[in-house]
């Protein structure tokens, strides 16, 4: 299936370069998306076990999805300007 992809890609005169972000902004968002998944589990799990440090986990909780999806911006920023310019 890749290799249909990047045939036609090719055909089309698209450079690889450009599949290339494009394929790399889309890992970027799903690995984002995955780590926020998690993150969140395990601060509701933590909050479960522990109700009086619900203060504190969601705190923590938050600034982890932050630094996660700050990095998946970053990623995403760098695939579009491979991809633009």
């Amino acid at each position: 299936m890749l290799l249909s992809v990047l045939l036609q890609a090719a055909a089309a005169g698209v450079g690889l370069s450009k599949l290339g972000a494009a394929l790399g902004a889309g890992l970027a968002v799903i690995g984002a998306g995955i780590g926020i998944g998690k993150i969140g589990g395990s601060a509701m799990e933590g909050i479960a076990r522990q109700p009086e440090a619900s203060g504190d986990i969601r705190m923590n909780m938050i600034i982890a999805a932050a630094l996660v999806e700050g990095v998946a911006l970053l990623a995403l920023v760098v695939c579009l300007l491979v991809l633009f310019l």
